[in-house]
């Protein structure tokens, strides 16, 4: 972040953006409106198109809703590359998520900026990718959905805390120059 008009901008992806990912992003979403972190942003996509242009998944949509998260307003959308360069944070919902964005990254700096989500959640931080990974509900009912509500909500405290480091960071090196 060069300036402090500077935007950080987190994206969670899975695979159709339909379930887990807008499921994240609107969690993040409220955590960082909670936490006040003025110039961060959410949002989320998937790495196929199966699923661009529907509404949220309605047993993700009840989800949230039962922890007062409004969805109403999601359009599923697939990954585009040059998010790449215009996210600091690519958050990977699942393995193969993990793998499809690393294989896709155009560079180095890119390859920094993805992650696991649930590698911000102390319970398996550290752990291999394979076993950071969260099960997609969609094939499930709705006790899937609650866990995968459960898996994200772990991982957010952490992640608001890195973003929250970054951000410090930046302040600390504009306020040296």
């Amino acid at each position: 972040m060069n300036s402090s008009s500077s935007q950080y901008r987190i994206i969670a992806v899975c695979t159709g953006n339909i379930c887990r990912s807008p499921m994240a992003e609107l969690m993040l979403a409220e955590a960082v409106a909670g936490a006040q972190l003025p110039g961060v942003t959410v949002d989320s996509a998937g790495i196929t198109d199966y699923e661009a242009g529907r509404p949220i998944d309605p047993r993700a949509a009840r989800t949230l809703a039962a922890h007062n998260i409004s969805s109403a307003t999601h359009v599923a959308r697939e990954w585009r590359h040059e998010w790449f360069r215009s996210r600091e944070l690519i958050l990977a919902l699942d393995v193969d998520h993990y793998g499809w964005l690393r294989q896709a990254a155009p560079d180095e700096a890119a390859l920094g900026n993805i992650r696991m989500l649930r590698s911000f959640d102390p319970a398996v931080a550290g752990r291999d990718p394979l076993d950071q990974g969260i099960e997609d509900p969609w094939y499930g009912g709705h006790a899937d959905f609650e866990s995968t509500w459960d898996l994200i909500s772990a991982a957010v405290p952490g992640i608001l805390a890195h973003v929250r480091s970054v951000l410090d960071l930046g302040q600390r090196v504009r306020s040296s120059s």
